[in-house]
């Protein structure tokens, strides 16, 4: 049964090629709203706080500061409406999933950059 489903995901569910990031980088995400007939393009830029799953489930949590209020925000890695991905900066962090950046504030809610 699970030989199927991958097959399935492998046939039918396209593939993108989006940039290699982790959690602690701050990215560009721009994904297609339409509003009624309207179509435009919307842009969210944050901290990646997850990447999860694999295969064509696999999807990512970013957050951002809306004032003061934090927005966090989950995209499939394969939404159709996802046109591109940009790494604005690299976060050098030590998890893979940087939960504890939600309560933090100030100045200790910088992450350090990772060079190249």
């Amino acid at each position: 049964m699970e030989s199927l489903i991958k097959f399935v995901q492998d046939e039918f569910v396209t593939k993108k090629d989006f940039p290699d990031f982790s959690a602690g980088d701050t990215i560009t995400v721009y994904y297609e709203i339409t509003e009624g007939q309207k179509t435009r393009t919307q842009f969210f830029r944050g901290v990646v706080i997850q990447k999860r799953g694999t295969g064509s489930s696999q999807t990512f949590t970013i957050r951002k500061m809306s004032g003061t209020v934090g927005v966090e925000r989950i995209f499939p890695l394969n939404l159709p409406a996802l046109q591109k991905i940009e790494i604005n900066k690299r976060g050098k962090v030590r998890r893979a999933r940087i939960y504890y950046f939600r309560e933090l504030t100030g100045k200790k809610a910088r992450i350090k950059e990772r060079r190249r």
